[in-house]
């Protein structure tokens, strides 16, 4: 890979996990990171440059969808549980 596109791919999982992060809700927030952490190490190996551009694409759409699921979990916050203080 080469090293432009391994600094992209950096990028989008920083920027996932920052916005997992970002989810009110305890449950949904450790789904969420445990998710793009799973991903990320799953696709560790990936070399085809082609292979690289679909993932960083689906990255980018599931990025858009973690930020819209953010913004919805904020409109309906709930209280925090115990474990969440």
């Amino acid at each position: 890979m080469a090293a432009s596109a391994r600094a992209q791919v950096i990028s989008l999982y920083r920027v996932m996990l920052t916005e997992s992060k970002k989810f009110p809700s305890y449950n949904f927030r450790t789904y969420a990171v445990r998710r793009v952490r799973d991903a990320f190490r799953a696709n560790r190996t990936v070399e085809d440059p082609k292979a690289v551009e679909r993932l960083m694409v689906e990255g980018q759409q599931t990025l858009e969808l973690i930020k819209r699921q953010v913004t919805i979990g904020k409109m309906y916050e709930t209280q925090k549980n115990v474990v969440e203080d």
